[in-house]
C-alpha cells in the first residue's frame, strides 16, 4: 500500500476506530510518566494523533500539537480536544521548525511507514525535538512487514511494518535518542505492545 491508500483507508475507519480507543488504560498512563520529565509549560507533539482520545486528551494541561495522515482523524480531534493545534502531514517530512518541541508521543503510528524508512522517521523526530527532548512510543518486538485485508471488519486494509526490537534501537541511536526504557504495556485492543522512552541527546 502506498501512502495515498493508508491515508484513505485511515479516512474510511476512523469513526470505527474511534469507538476503540480511550483516554485512560495502561498505555494513557505512560504520558504522566513523561510529563513528569519535562520543563515546564512543555509543548508535545502527538504524531498520529487520530482522533484525539489516545494522547492528546491526556495533553490538555500542555500545549500540544497533533499529526495526522487522515483528515477524518483530524475531523474528530478537533472535536474531541478543540484546544489542540492540529496538522495534517507526514511523519518523514514533519511541518515543523527544528527544535520546536519538547516531546513526542506515537502510539501505533511508526508501523505505518515502510520500516526501510523508520531511521528517516526518527530523524524527523529528532530535527524537531530541542536537546534533552523526550520520545514515547510504540515499536515492534519482532520484524515483520504485512498488509491486513479487512482490518478490524471494516471492508479495508492496513499495512504494518518493523524491523524489530533490535533494528528500532539502532536506528534510534543513529539519530542521537538514548532509549531509557522499554516496557510491554495493555492497549485498550487486547494487545500487549512494547514502548519506549528515550532521550535525544545531540
Amino acid at each position: 500500500m502506498d501512502r495515498q491508500d493508508i491515508r484513505h483507508a485511515w479516512d474510511a475507519v476512523a469513526d470505527d476506530y474511534a469507538s476503540t480507543r480511550r483516554a485512560d488504560g495502561e498505555d494513557a498512563a505512560l504520558i504522566d510518566e513523561l510529563l513528569e520529565t519535562l520543563p515546564d509549560e512543555p509543548t508535545v507533539l502527538d504524531i498520529g494523533c487520530g482522533d484525539g482520545m489516545r494522547t492528546l486528551a491526556n495533553l490538555a494541561d500542555v500545549e500540544s500539537i497533533g499529526l495526522d495522515l487522515s483528515s477524518r482523524q483530524l475531523e474528530l480531534a478537533a472535536g474531541n480536544v478543540p484546544e489542540a493545534h492540529l496538522i495534517q502531514g507526514e511523519m518523514t517530512r514533519l511541518p515543523l521548525a527544528a527544535n520546536a518541541v519538547d516531546a513526542i508521543t506515537a502510539y501505533h503510528a511508526v508501523f505505518h511507514v515502510p520500516r526501510t524508512e523508520h531511521p528517516a522517521v526518527y530523524d524527523e523526530f529528532a530535527r524537531v525535538l530541542r536537546p534533552g527532548g523526550r520520545l514515547l512510543a510504540t515499536v515492534g518486538s519482532s520484524p515483520y512487514e504485512t498488509t491486513q485485508r479487512n482490518w478490524l471488519g471494516s471492508g479495508q486494509s492496513m499495512f504494518f511494518s518493523t524491523p524489530g526490537r533490535r533494528r528500532t534501537q539502532d536506528a534510534l541511536e543513529a539519530a542521537g535518542f538514548e532509549v531509557i526504557w522499554e516496557r510491554v504495556v495493555d492497549d485498550p485492543l487486547g494487545s500487549s505492545v512494547p514502548f519506549v522512552l528515550a532521550e535525544y541527546q545531540r
